[in-house]
C-alpha cells in the first residue's frame, strides 16, 4: 500500500457535507498537532476562508482549468512543504466543465496531483444501497483511487459499523471516518455559498473535531506528510509592476481575494498595500492601480454608500487611474446597487451602471478572455445596459465595461493565468 503525503476529499453530489467532513477532519489533525497544508479545488473563496481559520496559513485554489494541471502541480507541492495536504474537492467526484470527470473536475484534479481521494457519501436513510452506488464511483475512478469512505448523517454507531462491514466484505474501499446528524454542526449559507469566518457564531472546531469518528490506524497507514522532493519548478514571472504600487480592496465587503493572485502581483515587482472602503480608509496617495475584488457590497450597502473611499475611487478613475474591478468590486464603481430588499443605494458612481440583486443565480461559469487571462463567473445581480464600450473580448460571459483606464466585469480572474496580461491591465505599460 502507497503511502500519500495528501489527498482529496471529494463526495457523490454538493451538498453532501463535504465542507463539514473536511473543516472535521482539518480541525481533528491540527488538534493533534500534526501540520496540515490546506487547498481548495475549483475557484471557490468562501471554503478556504474557513481552511485559513483552522490551518492559521493560506489555502490555495488548485483548479485543471482555470490554474492548468502544470501549475496545480507545482502549486500544491511548493504550499504543502513537509505538510500533509488537504484538497477539498469541488461538487460531485466527476462534476466538472467538460464530460464525466473531465477539465475542472475533482476527478482531473487527482489525477493531476497523483493523489487518492476520500469519498463523502451522505447515509442518512440508507444501508446497503451503499455498495452499489460506492461500487459505481469506484468502477468510473480512472487515472486515480478512491482510497477511503468518510460517511456523513450516520444514525448510530451500529448504523456505522453496518457501513464498514458491508464495504469490508464487497472488497471495496474502508469505511475512514464517519460523522453523525448533530445538526449544530452544519454550516450557515447563504446566496454565494457558506458565510464566511467572523459572520456568524463561529463553529467550535474542537466540537467538530470530536464529532468525526475517524478510524486512525487505517488514515495513519494511507496517508503521512513526506518533505517535498527536490526544487519544485515554477513559473519565472517578469517583473512588469516592478515600481508600481497596487492598492488592493480587502475588508467584509471586498474579499473574494485569491493568495496566488497577491503573490503573483509581488512576484511581478508590485508593491501591495490594503485598504478598507466599508472602513472608510484613505485611497493610499502612492496608488499606481487599484483592485476592487469581489464580496458582498450588497450586505454592506448602507456603509458603503456613505464611504469617502469612493469617492477618492471615483476621482481616482476620473483622472485617468488604473482599476480593475470584479463583480462586487464592479457594483460598488456604479451609481446605484439595489439590495435584496429592494432598497437602492448610491455607490462610487464612477461607471454609469445601476446592479441588482437577484433571488436567482444571474451568472455561473468558467470564463477565457482572448488574451489568455483566466477566471470565473458567480454573481446573483444583474446590471443595467448602459453605452460604455466592453472591456474583454470572450466566446461567452460578461464582457465588462471599459471607460479610460478602469476595467469592470462579473469575471474573478486568475492573475497567474497570464501574468503579462493583468500587468497590462494594472497599467504596467504606463510607466
Amino acid at each position: 500500500m502507497r503511502v500519500s503525503p495528501g489527498f482529496i476529499i471529494a463526495a457523490t453530489q454538493s451538498r453532501s457535507g463535504k465542507t463539514t467532513m473536511t473543516m472535521a477532519l482539518m480541525a481533528r489533525l491540527v488538534r493533534d498537532h500534526h501540520a496540515i497544508a490546506p487547498f481548495k479545488a475549483g475557484p471557490d473563496y468562501l471554503d478556504p476562508a474557513w481552511h485559513r481559520e483552522i490551518a492559521k496559513r493560506p489555502s490555495y485554489n488548485l483548479d485543471t482549468f482555470m490554474v492548468g494541471p502544470h501549475a496545480c502541480r507545482s502549486l500544491f507541492h511548493e504550499k504543502r512543504g513537509d505538510a500533509l495536504g488537504i484538497v477539498e474537492g469541488v461538487m460531485g467526484l466527476y462534476d466538472g466543465k467538460t464530460g464525466v470527470g473531465g477539465v475542472g473536475s475533482t476527478a482531473d484534479l487527482a489525477r493531476v496531483l497523483d493523489l487518492p481521494v476520500l469519498l463523502v457519501v451522505n447515509v442518512r436513510g440508507m444501508a446497503g444501497s451503499l455498495i452499489p452506488l460506492v461500487k459505481g464511483f469506484v468502477d468510473a475512478a480512472d487515472g486515480f483511487v478512491i482510497a477511503g469512505i468518510l460517511a456523513n448523517q450516520v444514525g448510530s454507531k451500529h448504523h456505522a459499523q453496518r457501513l464498514a462491514d458491508w464495504l469490508l466484505d464487497h472488497n471495496l474501499p474502508p469505511l475512514i471516518g464517519w460523522m453523525g446528524r448533530e445538526e449544530s454542526l452544519i454550516l450557515q449559507e447563504r446566496h454565494l455559498g457558506l458565510t464566511l469566518p467572523g459572520e456568524t457564531i463561529p463553529p467550535d472546531f474542537h466540537r467538530l473535531a470530536d464529532a468525526l469518528n475517524l478510524d486512525w490506524q487505517l488514515f495513519s497507514q494511507r496517508f503521512s506528510p513526506t518533505p517535498a522532493q527536490g526544487p519544485v519548478e515554477s513559473n519565472k514571472i517578469e517583473p512588469l509592476l516592478c515600481g508600481r504600487t497596487v492598492a488592493v480592496a480587502q475588508d467584509a465587503a471586498f474579499n473574494f481575494i485569491y493568495p496566488a493572485n497577491v503573490e503573483c502581483l509581488q512576484q511581478m515587482g508590485g508593491h501591495v498595500i490594503f485598504f478598507s472602503p466599508l472602513a472608510g480608509d484613505p485611497l493610499p496617495a502612492s496608488s499606481h492601480a487599484v483592485w476592487l475584488p469581489g464580496g458582498y457590497p450588497e450586505l454592506f450597502a448602507e456603509r458603503l454608500s456613505t464611504s469617502p473611499t469612493l469617492t477618492d475611487i471615483r476621482e481616482f478613475g476620473l483622472r485617468g487611474g488604473v482599476i480593475l474591478a470584479e463583480c462586487g468590486g464592479m457594483m460598488a464603481l456604479g451609481s446605484q446597487l439595489v439590495d435584496h430588499h429592494g432598497t437602492s443605494w448610491p455607490m462610487a458612481g464612477l461607471l454609469p451602471i445601476r446592479t441588482t440583486m437577484t433571488p436567482r443565480l444571474a451568472g455561473l461559469g468558467y470564463r477565457e478572455e482572448v488574451s489568455g487571462v483566466r477566471g470565473h463567473e458567480f454573481h446573483h445581480s444583474i446590471r443595467e445596459p448602459c453605452s460604455l464600450p466592453p472591456a474583454f473580448v470572450m466566446e461567452r460571459g460578461d464582457l465588462g465595461l471599459r471607460l479610460g483606464n478602469v476595467r469592470a466585469s462579473y469575471v474573478h480572474w486568475y492573475f497567474p493565468s497570464a501574468p503579462k496580461v493583468i500587468a497590462d491591465w494594472l497599467g504596467a505599460s504606463k510607466t
